[in-house]
């Protein structure tokens, strides 16, 4: 069996799957195309092989910032009339987000934990403790950092972050021209899709194959469904409703698979 490398490789393998080379298969090479995308979109979103958790490194630049703190505002209108019915100024504290990221979890405080600074109270703590750690329990020394940390929480707190991927646009909601300095690294924790042209086993994975023969047997049955009942030469009749329906429901049994392999891993990762 050859096993699909490439987005080429990987659409004949679906395309042989349903009989190309014995029958002719009813499908533009367009739909086929349109096929594989809206599967490897479904994948991304919904199965735990199609993403990946990221830790990505933004460099804040003085463009973030000056945009921040620019004076521009936008007028909202009335749908009715058209008249201007508000004056607002649109959320400019954001930073760009690769459009490969589906979701953004958190982002590492800006403080520095690992900090060198002697006057900072983690540096002497590990300073003068640094023989207890060393010959005694540390029970004490991780009830003191976690104490430090609440205290953090509960006086700065955490930064609130928004995040849509369809702006690919990560809002950080704090005061830009404090907060933060051109030059400065965040960095944020997300889940990022599974790039198919670099890790080409993505191709192989048994679950897609699958699926995207199915979507395509589907396109065949939607194409050959508006001829439904026609005789052609030799009593063969067309029967594009059968095909179609064998393809949903195959679909709808792929779909619950995956919803159901995302739960075990969910379990799985705790």
């Amino acid at each position: 069996m050859a096993i699909p490398t490439s987005r080429t490789t990987f659409k004949e393998y679906c395309l042989r799957n349903l009989g190309k080379g014995v029958i002719d298969i009813n499908v533009s090479d367009d739909q086929a195309e349109d096929r594989i995308d809206e599967a490897l979109q479904y994948f991304a979103q919904y199965h735990y092989d199609g993403v990946e958790k990221m830790y990505l490194k933004y460099q804040i630049t003085q463009a973030d910032v000056d945009r921040y703190n620019s004076n521009d505002e936008t007028n909202a209108t009335d749908v009715r009339d058209g008249s201007v019915t508000a004056t607002f100024k649109e959320g400019k504290g954001f930073i760009p987000m690769p459009q490969a990221v589906v979701s953004v979890l958190n982002i590492f405080p800006f403080d520095d934990i690992a900090t060198n600074n002697m006057f900072d109270i983690r540096y002497q703590l590990r300073l003068n403790d640094l023989y207890d750690i060393s010959s005694t329990s540390i029970i004490q020394y991780e009830m003191v950092q976690n104490h430090i940390q609440l205290l953090d929480e509960i006086l700065i707190g955490q930064v609130p972050i928004r995040f849509n991927k369809a702006q690919n646009r990560l809002y950080l909601d704090m005061d830009w021209s404090n907060a933060v300095t051109s030059g400065e690294f965040v960095i944020i924790d997300c889940y990022r899709k599974i790039d198919p042209t670099q890790f080409t086993d993505v191709f192989n994975d048994v679950w897609l194959k699958k699926y995207v023969t199915a979507l395509i047997k589907k396109q065949w049955g939607t194409n050959l469904s508006k001829f439904d009942g026609i005789q052609l030469p030799g009593g063969v009749t067309l029967q594009g409703r059968q095909i179609l329906e064998d393809a949903n429901a195959e679909i709808e049994k792929l779909e619950e698979q995956s919803n159901l392999l995302q739960t075990e891993s969910a379990i799985m990762m705790g």
